[in-house]
């Protein structure tokens, strides 16, 4: 088992390797999470609103990111964006930008749907109590909705890391990449490494989806009630 390629795991650094792309692939998609949050959470709120106008502009933002798919976003900010518009991004820039805008238009809708599936005397008895609009979002309708969003709000973020295996194709140097360079370089001398390296790949994968999603799901079990 040794000589089929297992072993070339723990060769000089190649698993430390691995472990640094997975870290690598994590620390992007902890920051567009922190960024679609904040982000989300605003434009969900202002998407509550009554006015077809300003609805509108946040609708067609929202369905460009369901009907598009995020590798053609990648493609598009990473190789049309610079040449036209004569600007420098980096792979990890792009990665950042695509991820939070997606990030945002999804938790958007989260919160937006949150909101308004409170029930109506939550607003009346804001207005009752003589708190303004934005009192009434803050301290009553936004924490509630908080409550609602969060098992919905982390199968986003599994999505969001999962989805970041596409970040190997603009070249950012994420755990897929670095299984690749260890799979090229060893691919003669072991024809069978690949199925050790993308098995290794698999289970780091699972070993940090996997428990959010049970989180999830709990949640969601203990919220129905």
């Amino acid at each position: 088992m040794l000589n089929s390629g297992l072993n070339v795991l723990f060769e000089g650094i190649n698993f430390l390797r691995l472990l640094e792309g997975l870290v690598h692939t994590l620390r992007i998609a902890f920051i567009a999470v922190i960024i679609s949050l904040v982000m989300g959470t605003i434009i969900g709120v202002i998407r509550t609103s009554n006015n077809k106008f300003v609805q509108f502009p946040f609708k067609i933002y929202l369905e460009l990111f369901r009907i598009i798919p995020i590798l053609v976003w990648l493609f598009v900010i990473y190789y049309i964006v610079p040449v036209n518009f004569d600007v420098e991004l980096s792979a990890e820039t792009v990665a950042l930008i695509v991820f939070s805008l997606w990030g945002a238009a999804e938790m958007s809708d989260i919160v937006r749907g949150a909101i308004i599936s409170l029930p109506k005397h939550q607003v009346e008895s804001s207005r009752a109590l003589g708190l303004g609009k934005i009192q009434m979002y803050r301290y009553v309708l936004v924490p509630q909705a908080a409550k609602r969003s969060i098992p919905q709000i982390i199968n986003l973020i599994t999505r969001m890391i999962k989805t970041t295996a596409l970040l190997t194709m603009i070249g950012v140097v994420e755990v897929i990449k670095v299984g690749q360079q260890i799979i090229q370089v060893n691919n003669t001398e072991y024809p069978t490494i690949s199925f050790w390296i993308y098995g290794v790949i698999f289970l780091l994968y699972f070993c940090i989806c996997f428990p959010l999603s049970r989180i999830s799901r709990k949640l969601e079990q203990k919220w129905a009630m």
